[in-house]
């Protein structure tokens, strides 16, 4: 396969109308065949006849438990009967997981065939239009991914996404209920006992209280013990102290430069760059660091802190409700009478956002060999309940149990060390996502809560123009992985003195041009919305 930056892009049309997507090896499918040399209108036909195996790209660490490789040998069985073909997944493990992703998607590499994908967090718009997915017309979605085609189509969700050529990229998880806004964990038993109502923390200035009595009071546990670059002591604070919020297609590294408020929305600003506030979160964050709130080693440090938690040395922990869930089980089960709880970001202010339908997404990588059976192994991995199961859930009476209508685990199970680990975050259904036993009782009211004051994400469809941005944004990059860390843990002595020495490199960095070509392409987009 040529390399992505000089391969032709290929938009797939069948020749022929199937009435029936065929189960069963030896079925015919109408399509490109993948090994044609890529160009864009000759078609042939995809037999399958021959058996082929279907990479899926997938984020995090790949387990070592054996459970991934007995649950793929039994549902490669139900794939290799339906389409001829067998799935095997391919690991961007969590170490340096952002260049890692961008280089594997980037690299020409016809390794991998199904990709997963997001536009908030896994830089969708910037691979597709560097060319890193294949383009997928109605016609192919609707030949080999019937049934995801239809449910998208009902939903009116292909819109989202497209393009400005008008061209689908990848497949929504629109079909799923999570919430992904990010937050503390922490132990309402500790909160409770630093005097904290009800043991809930309701402001983020009170983790200061926490934290100091996590320090004074439990000597062998961090208050919260972090790794690695991070900048959740900012975001969090800025999140509940201001009405500011992020513009999730933009990103310069790991860092999103810019933002917009719910009092000026079509107003592109950047809370690291105006007003104080950023200040007032660094000053904190300083606070925190002269408690001994983390290791003084954090930034570099690279160890398991959630286990930590769970070994009740760390008083805090940090991601989304989603991930929570299981945090509240297990913490339970580790620290009897930990009474888990989350302070998410916004809190204050109710200023959070649903999540996107694209948090999660499934994309054709441009160098797939086989790309029509790949739409045709992720179309049943979506839409079997049997394959979806296998997937997502792994062998039944071995990976999990089921009570009635409830998902349950067999005796002796421990999600920190049995997790499956298949990590299928691109086409999940709510249809087929049983009730948990293992899931917190007020799971639903915690929902509900989140629902009834969150706002949704206004820009969606907003797409920029990023040919003259992308050298900008790197070197904008640059600039926040130097400094945003360090004011993130706290180590500047004089955080107002860093602030405004970040704030004119990155003005140096080409910000003020950046901004202002920002700003005139959501000034084009607002117009087009009427």
């Amino acid at each position: 396969m040529k390399a992505v930056q000089t391969m032709k892009r290929r938009t797939l049309l069948q020749t022929g109308a199937l009435a029936v997507f065929g189960i069963g090896a030896g079925v015919t499918l109408s399509g490109c065949g993948g090994d044609d040399g890529g160009g864009g209108g000759g078609v042939g036909e995809d037999d399958t006849s021959e058996a082929v195996k279907i990479t899926m790209l997938v984020l995090g660490d790949k387990p070592t438990n054996g459970r991934l490789e007995a649950m793929l040998e039994q549902l490669n069985t139900k794939l290799t009967e339906q389409v001829n073909a067998s799935l095997e997944l391919f690991y961007i493990e969590w170490a340096d997981w952002q260049t890692q992703y961008n280089v594997q998607l980037l690299s020409g590499d016809d390794n991998v065939d199904l990709i997963t994908t997001a536009t908030d967090w896994l830089f969708a718009w910037e691979n597709a239009e560097k060319g890193a997915f294949l383009p997928l017309s109605d016609e192919m979605l609707q030949t080999y991914a019937p049934k995801t085609w239809e449910q998208v189509n009902a939903d009116g969700n292909w819109e989202l996404c497209k393009l400005d050529d008008g061209q689908i990229y990848f497949m929504p998880e629109d079909n799923y209920t999570q919430w992904t806004n990010h937050g503390f964990f922490y132990r309402g038993d500790w909160a409770t006992e630093a005097g904290i109502a009800n043991g809930t923390i309701t402001k983020f200035e009170e983790f200061t209280d926490y934290f100091q009595w996590v320090k004074d009071n439990q000597p062998d546990a961090f208050p919260w013990d972090v790794a690695g670059p991070n900048e959740a002591a900012l975001t969090g604070y800025l999140a509940g102290h201001t009405d500011m919020f992020t513009v999730q297609q933009l990103s310069a590294g790991n860092y999103f430069p810019f933002q917009s408020s719910w009092s000026d929305t079509n107003k592109v600003t950047s809370w690291y760059m105006e007003g104080d506030d950023l200040l007032a979160a660094a000053q904190l964050a300083k606070q925190w660091n002269d408690i001994g709130v983390w290791r003084e080693d954090a930034v570099s440090y690279d160890g398991d802190t959630r286990e930590e938690l769970y070994a009740g040395l760390s008083g805090a922990d940090q991601h989304h409700m989603q991930t929570f869930l299981g945090v509240y089980t297990t913490l339970n089960e580790r620290q009897p009478g930990s009474d888990p709880k989350f302070f998410y970001w916004g809190t204050e202010n109710n200023n959070y956002c649903r999540d996107l339908k694209t948090h999660g997404a499934m994309a054709v990588s441009a160098n797939s060999a086989h790309p029509e059976r790949a739409l045709a192994v992720y179309d049943l991995l979506r839409n079997n309940e049997e394959d979806y199961r296998f997937l997502n859930f792994g062998i039944e009476g071995t990976d999990y149990v089921m009570d009635g209508d409830v998902l349950t685990y067999p005796e002796g199970y421990d999600s920190s060390t049995d997790a499956l680990g298949a990590n299928f975050w691109g086409g999940r259904m709510d249809e087929f996502e049983p009730p948990r036993a293992t899931d917190p009782p007020d799971k639903q009211a915690w929902f509900d809560a989140l629902d009834a004051n969150a706002h949704d994400y206004p820009f969606s469809t907003l797409l920029f123009n990023k040919d003259t941005l992308d050298s900008t944004l790197a070197a904008m990059g640059a600039v926040f992985s130097e400094y945003i860390p360090q004011l993130q843990y706290g180590k500047f002595d004089d955080p107002a003195a860093a602030i405004e020495e970040m704030r004119q490199k990155l003005r140096d960095a080409g910000f003020d041009d950046a901004l202002a070509s920002v700003q005139a392409d959501m000034d084009t987009w607002a117009q087009s919305q009427g």
